[in-house]
């Protein structure tokens, strides 16, 4: 089994005696149960990795670690950024659990015009910091060092500027023409695509986002619900660009 990963602040990230406290550290200790010997893996979420030991677990949350190696995760290539629009209840932060434990790079969460759900006021800064959270845990999880970034709500326009500068830029759409397997895509830059609401893409979105270069594509036979369309088309992408290989 591969040792935990931990999240801690960069300057931490060093050979050497590191102490882990905090949140993380009561997790170690008082959740995950660590004790001396057992290995794991500090990051700070951003590509550096710290790999050492465990030679002492006190309190409630320290954790010490004998950090032996120092590894630098270098950038994704192609990095892939998917749109997510706002689907209904807890189905935002499982489509940002499932993207992150795929490999997605970054998230962008959109208001798009037949989303049931809004971000209003309040609302809007506890649900983004939920989707920022879930990234950061399944990040853990799924042992990455760099985890995805989940940008601020999105609008059409500012979707349309994101697909404008990408070098693909694809939207899931039951109706498109092409299969995402089969399209070609970049060994560089950047990979966006778009997943629309339970709604679907609105004819103007749609229009807006192909004046910005995007592509309609779909992904098979069966319709897929918003919340894991954007994991199905990640996992096409990973293997197909080379990711995964």
């Amino acid at each position: 089994m591969s040792a935990p990963v931990f999240l801690a602040d960069s300057a931490l990230l060093r050979p050497g005696t590191v102490v882990l406290e905090g949140a993380e550290g009561r997790h170690a200790v008082s959740v995950r149960r660590l004790r001396p010997g057992e290995e794991v893996v500090l990051t700070d979420g951003a590509g550096t990795g710290a790999y050492g030991s465990v030679t002492a677990a006190e309190g409630k949350d320290r954790l010490e670690v004998a950090v032996r190696e120092l590894v630098d995760e270098p950038e994704p290539r192609p990095r892939i950024t998917v749109v997510q629009a706002l689907p209904k209840g807890d189905r935002g932060e499982l489509a940002v659990e499932t993207m992150t434990e795929t490999g997605v790079d970054a998230v962008v969460p959109w208001a798009a015009s037949r989303a049931v759900t809004r971000w209003k006021g309040e609302r809007a800064a506890k649900a983004l910091a939920k989707w920022r959270n879930t990234a950061r845990e399944a990040g853990k999880q799924a042992r990455r060092l760099r985890f995805p970034e989940v940008a601020d709500l999105a609008s059409s326009k500012d979707v349309a500027g994101l697909l404008r500068s990408a070098d693909f830029a694809g939207v899931l759409h039951e109706e498109g023409s092409t299969p995402l397997a089969t399209a070609e895509l970049p060994a560089e830059g950047q990979i966006v695509l778009v997943v629309g609401p339970e709604g679907g893409v609105a004819p103007e979105e749609l229009e807006l986002f192909a004046e910005a270069g995007a592509t309609p594509f779909r992904l098979g036979p069966s319709v897929l619900r918003t919340s894991t369309a954007g994991t199905a088309a990640a996992a096409v992408v990973l293997a197909r660009c080379g990711r995964w290989s």
